[in-house]
């Protein structure tokens, strides 16, 4: 596959730009190549400045679940953008937004819209240490949360890939009230509990892990996790940016019948425009400036073509029901590459849930970060570089997440099929 155009513009790029990106995991540094520069989109296709055509598994990391391109997306953005681009004032949009969120998720009684799902996380956990007047927040190994200094402490996704999973520039003393537990086990967090009595303000989770690869929970734990925290006075933060409206259209609190405190969303929420935004409990939410002492503020926040693009995606994907044919697609792909990899069960594991997915180049249980970490990088390049030379688009990491959408056909699923099950049997 010829990627010229590709690799010229990223030398020009990389002049400009560190690494010639705008994040991290663009830049295929951990794969060893050249990053594919994208020029359009359409369904579940993107095609590079070269011409090639990829059946895309990325799915901008999740937001696309309708696919790329959608009419009905395209119409409202274009209706809105002829009212302006952007007010510093209230739109009647947002208030609609906000009651389509509450519909699908009933814990979210108020909510407050950003600009980003680091800039939700960053927001949820200043209002967890206003409303409990505690400081200290338990986060779980290899769950990523954002850019933000507390948050960049044993960070998945990115972090991972670069080989930084404390970033540099992070002061000890921003980064030494986050504590970090241990996913799925319980035990770890009731130790932290314990050690800190009275100073832990919230406990944040990606209720399915999607950053560092699809790791589950097990039975029981989330609701167990949820108790725990309560018992010790905490709020529980749900970080649902990625699983919002994928999972289910409520969620992962939809699917598992749970209640956080707090719930930060993004990605979808925004139809693949730039927006996110954190919600929960009203006596919560009221500490929130100018109601209460906590503040909080954004220039674009509730930015009317974001806010355009997300109630059409929510709206659209209702009525086509996206998130059961994703899930239908997820589930006859997973069917098709476990039965024609039954042979290389000793070699790799496959997780997944709804549209998510991830192969593990490892034997056995993916259940936390230390499983994941034990998995073979070193194939997985190998694989990366098969599949993409093949037509498969997907995330240039170990640690990330395939994406599907309601507009993967069978025939897109029987190739990607073919083409990683070639590739797994030349990688291993």
């Amino acid at each position: 596959m010829n990627r010229d155009n590709s690799l010229n513009i990223i030398k020009i790029a990389e002049a400009v730009m560190p690494g010639g990106v705008n994040s991290p995991v663009r830049a295929f540094k951990s794969v060893g190549l050249s990053p594919v520069v994208v020029q359009r989109a359409e369904g579940s296709k993107i095609y590079d400045i070269d011409g090639n055509e990829y059946i895309d598994y990325v799915m901008s990391y999740g937001p696309m679940i309708l696919g790329h391109s959608d009419k009905r997306v395209i119409k409202a953005i274009t209706d809105a953008s002829v009212n302006g681009f952007s007010f510093g004032a209230t739109t009647e949009g947002e208030i609609e937004l906000a009651g389509l969120i509450n519909r699908h998720f009933p814990s979210v009684e108020m909510i407050r819209l950003v600009n980003s799902g680091t800039e939700a996380v960053m927001s949820a956990i200043r209002l967890a240490r206003g409303f409990t007047k505690r400081d200290k927040i338990i986060k779980f190994e290899g769950c990523y949360h954002g850019h933000s200094d507390s948050m960049l402490v044993k960070a998945g996704s990115g972090a991972l890939t670069t080989s930084v999973p404390s970033s540099s520039g992070v002061a000890e003393c921003v980064s030494a009230d986050t504590l970090v537990a241990v996913y799925n086990d319980l035990d770890s967090v009731k130790t932290l509990f314990s050690n800190n009595k009275r100073e832990i303000a919230a406990v944040i989770i990606e209720p399915v892990a999607a950053n560092m690869g699809v790791v589950l929970p097990e039975e029981g734990f989330l609701k167990g996790l949820i108790d725990l925290t309560h018992e010790n006075g905490g709020l529980i933060i749900f970080d649902e940016v990625i699983t919002g409206f994928r999972l289910s259209l409520g969620g992962a609190q939809g699917l598992f019948n749970l209640k956080p405190d707090i719930t930060c969303l993004g990605k979808i929420i925004g139809g693949g425009l730039p927006i996110g935004a954190f919600g929960g409990r009203r006596d919560i939410m009221e500490y929130l400036s100018p109601s209460g002492p906590v503040y909080q503020a954004g220039t674009l926040s509730g930015n009317p073509i974001c806010v355009a693009a997300g109630m059409a995606t929510i709206k659209a994907m209702e009525e086509d029901d996206a998130v059961s044919k994703a899930n239908e697609a997820t589930d006859y792909l997973v069917k098709s590459l476990r039965g024609e990899l039954k042979n290389f069960d000793d070699k790799i594991t496959i997780n997944s849930i709804s549209s998510l997915l991830t192969i593990f180049f490892k034997r056995g249980n993916v259940n936390n970060f230390e499983d994941v970490m034990k998995s073979d990088t070193n194939l997985f390049k190998k694989f990366f570089g098969n599949v993409l030379n093949q037509g498969l688009f997907i995330a240039p990491s170990q640690y990330e997440a395939m994406f599907l959408s309601s507009k993967h056909t069978r025939a897109d699923l029987d190739k990607t099929t073919g083409i990683i099950v070639k590739a797994i049997k030349e990688t291993i």
